[in-house]
């Protein structure tokens, strides 16, 4: 589930231009009160032209709400959490096989199933409507998703198929999958990214049949709705179900990174589960957060028709965990082809200890952009959509170092610094200013802003 999106959470990116070569801390750099002449080039932000986009076999027609881009398609299909012996399909099969060997059922099979080729394209219904996610809620945003139409959209988490996978009778399941989000560019960000989803479900006699005297326990009541608890909930079952969720991603999370591992619990929010928790280990000294979990909606598993069950539910990123257990410092690398990055994971079984070893520290190169937004309405994240779609992996992150207000016009300026670093080369200053001016025409064509380049 999107466990590690923070819904309340409304992130704000931004826009950017550049142009000549000026020398900042001894690197080549472009001044964003420069003035340059554009030139042609071989890069272009790719303006889809069909009314239709066709994906995985199926056709979906376009309309005012189609935000997905060429770029961004290009990545479905890849399913990288199931290439072997990449380092996300190893992090996939660790967290299956701690589930498979720690829960087992009645007749000794695995608890929990597993579902990691279900289609990254959903409806909006699938995405939100079925997890209750209000229909004015941030997190539905055009700006910040990837909607094929109106109705269908590639999943902004696998929390997608929750109400599917309950209804179809499943009480214990992992989720696990490609999702797509715009975002802010950085080496822990980027638009496509691997998710686990985990839910399971108690009926009375499976939350209760090991407390003493639980004979008169029950799952529900008419109460009142709480911090610590759903008004339909007895506070001795959400009790209970926090603490077995608590306990199953602690122990998770010990298998994975070592016995001895410091774990703590943050309060949050997300509109599917409540009371809601983020979880953070301490790994190396350092607090970083690597899940979001808590006790679902009662409304949601009451409409997939286990009325009569209370559940947990929880997401990571599997990415997350990989950077962490293996030292991987960036993102962008889970999408390289290199094979002294891929042969560093081909090892003889799931929980041999890795230490990633950097291919090489290649030189940045940084180019500033700025320019004047256009009066009407727009989203930061479409520049970031259009950087990445124009110079794809080349660029390593996008900060904004400035916004300006003209008094008299009252016109906005922004100024942004791309970093350019190619994870498995050294970058020419040349091809990056090519890239560079791609980008300034591109956000003037695209995105109606005033250069100031």
């Amino acid at each position: 589930m999107a466990m590690l999106w923070k819904f309340m959470r409304v992130a704000k990116y931004s826009k950017t231009a550049l142009s000549p070569k000026v020398k900042v801390r001894g690197i080549a750099t472009q001044s964003r009160h420069s003035s340059s002449k554009s030139v042609p080039s071989d890069f272009a932000a790719n303006t889809p032209c069909s009314n239709t986009v066709e994906l995985l076999g199926k056709s979906y027609p376009r309309d005012d709400y189609s935000s997905v881009t060429e770029k961004i398609l290009s990545k479905v299909g890849k399913n990288l959490h199931n290439r072997k012996h990449h380092p996300l399909w190893l992090i996939k099969e660790q967290v299956k096989d701690h589930f498979y060997k720690q829960y087992v059922g009645r007749r000794g099979t695995p608890l929990f199933s597993v579902y990691d080729g279900l289609s990254p394209v959903v409806t909006v219904q699938q995405n939100f409507d079925s997890l209750l996610v209000p229909q004015n809620h941030a997190s539905r945003r055009k700006e910040d998703n990837y909607y094929l139409n109106h109705d269908h959209m590639l999943r902004s988490h696998t929390s997608a198929h929750q109400w599917d996978l309950i209804r179809s009778g499943l009480d214990a399941f992992l989720a696990v999958g490609d999702v797509y989000r715009r975002d802010t560019i950085d080496n822990t960000h980027y638009p496509v990214f691997h998710q686990l989803e985990g839910v399971r479900l108690f009926s009375c006699h499976e939350l209760f049949s090991n407390i003493e005297d639980g004979e008169g326990l029950r799952l529900f009541e008419q109460g009142h709705r709480t911090a610590h608890k759903q008004e339909c909930h007895t506070m001795e079952a959400v009790r209970l179900v926090e603490f077995n969720l608590k306990q199953v991603l602690t122990k998770l999370m010990a298998h994975i990174f070592g016995d001895g591992l410091e774990v703590r619990w943050v309060d949050c929010y997300f509109p599917f589960t409540h009371p809601s928790f983020e979880m953070e280990i301490n790994f190396q000294g350092e607090w970083l957060e690597v899940l979001g979990c808590g006790v679902m909606e009662q409304q949601l598993v009451n409409s997939a028709g286990a009325q009569d069950k209370i559940g947990w539910a929880f997401g990571v990123g599997l990415e997350r965990l990989a950077m962490i257990l293996y030292d991987i410092p960036d993102i962008r690398l889970f999408w390289s082809e290199d094979e002294r990055f891929l042969k560093q994971f081909i090892v003889p079984h799931i929980w041999q200890k890795i230490k990633f070893q950097p291919l090489s520290r290649y030189p940045p190169l940084i180019n500033d952009i700025s320019f004047w937004l256009p009066s009407e309405a727009y989203s930061e994240n479409d520049f970031y959509d259009l950087a990445r779609t124009v110079a794809g992996d080349l660029i390593e992150k996008v900060v904004l170092l400035d916004e300006f207000t003209h008094p008299k016009t009252k016109k906005v300026s922004h100024c942004y610094r791309i970093i350019y670093r190619h994870p498995e080369r050294t970058l020419t200053q040349d091809e990056v200013h090519r890239i560079h001016q791609a980008i300034e025409e591109s956000a003037v064509r695209e995105l109606g802003v005033e250069g100031r380049f």
